[in-house]
Order: structure tokens, then sequence, then C-alpha cells
């Protein structure tokens, strides 16, 4: 069962196209949703949380977004934070305790309590860390099924990291609730993502498990000698020095039969490094 559906999402701006892309993310998983900077993956998020207007149709649990009702139970741990930098932590418990309608005040202040935030603190005080800690509190205390992550682990130590990705794993262990991890530090979804969607320049270049992913690539190296061998293969990426070459390809269609090409299965991160990277050389 899919708890979001994305369909026939496109949106045009003067120097970007996003889509149409369709695809969707599992029930009870963590999706990673992974692409280098400026290549979609903010704008999709924002489609999804209606906060922009686009094409296509999105559904969360079989119901069209165009009702915001299904926001009430959606976490949001973005990039930077949403909050008025001026408020006390007291005071974004008042506000939320407005907005959403399954607030729960001694969870939230029993999260801050665990996370070391003080209650008086205002939010413009907070370090990067503790913003999003207090925005996982916020996320996690109006029994939110579903949490979408912007680039969150962006800056923090790797201490703090594996605490989220702690989190987000306990979250998802009811098989009930979904988590959208945004992110270009492959190092977490490594060690955390059961799916992954892959968007490069506007369009969705993969959606399903994480394994099939890693299966899907090939990283194939040799000599600069050796280059002719690829002659006939469809090149995702290479990268090259004085000493030879690695290239990534798919590996479905990779037929070369030679003792000079090493061939290994990528991490992905290795993906992202060499996906849509070319020399000088290259056409």
């Amino acid at each position: 069962m899919n708890k979001v559906e994305v369909k026939n999402l496109y949106k045009e701006f003067d120097h970007f196209t996003l889509g149409e892309n369709s695809f969707s993310i599992p029930k009870g998983y963590i999706t990673g949703f992974i692409g280098k900077n400026g290549m979609g993956k903010t704008t999709t998020i924002k489609a999804i949380l209606s906060l922009i207007n686009y094409n296509g149709e999105i559904y969360v649990d079989d119901e069209n977004i165009k009702s915001l009702d299904y926001l009430q139970d959606v976490g949001i741990i973005m990039d930077d934070s949403f909050l008025c930098k001026d408020w006390t932590l007291n005071l974004v418990n008042e506000a939320m305790s407005e907005g959403y309608k399954n607030w729960d005040e001694s969870k939230f202040f029993n999260f801050l309590n665990d996370f070391g935030l003080e209650r008086d603190s205002k939010v413009r005080d907070l370090s990067r860390g503790m913003n999003i800690k207090l925005m996982l509190s916020i996320a996690l205390s109006h029994n939110a099924n579903l949490l979408i992550l912007d680039e969150p682990t962006s800056g923090l130590d790797p201490s703090m990291r594996d605490e989220l990705a702690d989190i987000l794993q306990d979250f998802v262990s009811n098989e009930e609730n979904t988590v959208l991890f945004s992110t270009h530090i492959t190092q977490d979804l490594d060690r955390i993502a059961d799916y992954i969607v892959f968007v490069d320049n506007g369009k969705i270049i993969f959606s399903d498990t994480k394994d099939a992913f890693q299966d899907k690539f090939l990283v194939v190296k040799g000599g600069l000698e050796d280059l002719k061998l690829l002659n006939d293969v469809k090149i995702l990426g290479i990268k090259k020095n004085d000493n030879g070459f690695e290239a990534l390809v798919d590996e479905g269609d990779f037929n070369v039969d030679s003792d000079e090409i090493i061939m290994e299965n990528p991490n992905i991160d290795r993906v992202m490094v060499l996906y849509g990277r070319k020399e000088k050389w290259m056409k």
C-alpha cells in the first residue's frame, strides 16, 4: 500500500522544469529522496505539502490533497525553521496547539526535556542541531503519521545525524508511519532507507527499493587505454585521471567481457557522484 501517490507532476519555472513525474511512497517505510542540488527535490516536496501551484495530481492515503486536511497528519522538518524567530518554546507550544487538532502538550514538553531544550529559549538562539530537535518535537507531538524531511542533516555533526536516524527508524517501526527523507548526505540513507526515489534535472530517474537501486548500477574501471572497450556502452557518468577511469553504467545493459575491466556495485553516494558527470572530451 502506498502512503503518497504522485501522478504526472509538472512545474515550469523560467530556468528549470520539473516533470512530468510519477512515483509513489510506500506506507510504513523510509523512502530516501536523492538528487544533486537544484535537481527538483525541494520543488517536489513543496508540491506534496501544497506550498506551490503545480500541474498533476497528488494523493495521500488515496485522497487528493486539494483538501488540506491531510496536513494535520504530516510532520514537517525543513532545512530552515518555519517558526517566528522571536518565539520562546512556550509560545511555540501555544501556536501549535491552535494549529493542530491533535496537539499533545505534555508529549511536546517531554520531547523538549529529552532533547535538552529549555522552554524559555527563543527560536533565534537555537543552534542548527537544536532547531532540528525542536522541529522533530513538533512533528512527533501531533500524532503525525507521515514525516517529510527536506535536507535536515546538512551541517549536523555525526552524533546528531545518528540520533535522527534512530528516531526515524523507531517512528516507522509500527508499520503505519511513513517517512520521506530528502538529503544529499547519502550515508544516512545507506543505513536506514528502504526505498529510493532519484531525481535528476527535474526527471525521476529511479523509484524502487534501495536494494534494486544498488543492483541497477555498475561502476566499471580500467586504464585509459581500455576506454575503447566502452565505445558501444551507454555511459551514465564518468570520471578519469592520468591513471585511468571509472564509469557508471546500467548493469542490465553492460555486456563487455574483458579481464581489463574491473566491475563493482556502487553505494548510493558513488552513484550520486558519477551520475551525469562528463569529461570535456565527451559529447
